[in-house]
């Protein structure tokens, strides 16, 4: 796996390229210390995976986000930041970010994500899931079809809905449906979407404008 390291603090950008050299499977392929940097050096070696700060000087992580995903659509942006305003958190989604992590996470968490990231998975950090799904993203990212076309009417149904932030319960109030038969579908969901929990499931359906519907 080949990974950028993008961070405006030198001792941070160090400890991340030390850590991530440890591991076999993972070879660094660059240093950037602000966003404009990080999308050089996209353009130049094609990296798997960019873990992006958010706050820099010059052009920050969002922008910088936002061009590696229009202009390197195969590489995957996961956001390592200190910063969990709700500003922060949706503007880099929005751009196109795969995850979001804040920089106090575990280093078996931090692995965990970049391999899953590239698996097609999404990493949110616990402190910020609750602010995207108690929120209705104001841009739809890419086409609702890709999500509903794997979907059932219903399950779109429940997926809309469980975008919200909602209960099993609160959902099966809503739908006139048994909370067992929501449980169900949500199974249902996270199999045919391939995410593992409710946060994964609530993005995909924010990125492609169903929780809008």
């Amino acid at each position: 796996m080949k990974v950028v390291v993008c961070d405006d603090q030198a001792i941070v950008r160090d400890g991340l390229e030390l850590l991530l050299r440890l591991e076999a499977d993972i070879d660094v392929v660059g240093l950037a210390q602000d966003g404009a940097e990080a999308v050089d050096l996209v353009a130049r070696t094609s990296p798997d995976l960019v873990l992006m700060d958010l706050k820099m000087p010059g052009m920050n992580g969002v922008e910088a986000t936002r061009r590696i995903c229009a202009q390197s659509p195969q590489t995957r942006v996961l956001v390592l930041t200190t910063f969990d305003d709700d500003e922060w958190v949706f503007d880099a989604i929005r751009a196109g970010a795969s995850g979001y992590l804040l920089k106090d996470t575990p280093r078996e968490k931090v692995l965990e994500a970049i391999r899953g990231t590239l698996a097609g998975k999404t990493y949110v950090d616990p402190l910020v899931a609750g602010k995207l799904l108690g929120q209705v993203a104001s841009k739809q990212e890419q086409p609702a079809t890709i999500l509903t076309d794997k979907l059932s009417g219903r399950e779109v149904d429940v997926l809309k809905l469980l975008a919200r932030g909602l209960s099993n319960a609160e959902i099966a109030e809503n739908l006139h449906l048994s909370e067992g038969t929501i449980r169900n579908h949500v199974s249902a969901i996270f199999s045919k979407l391939d995410v593992t929990d409710r946060t994964q499931a609530a993005i995909l359906a924010i990125r492609h404008g169903l929780d809008q519907a």
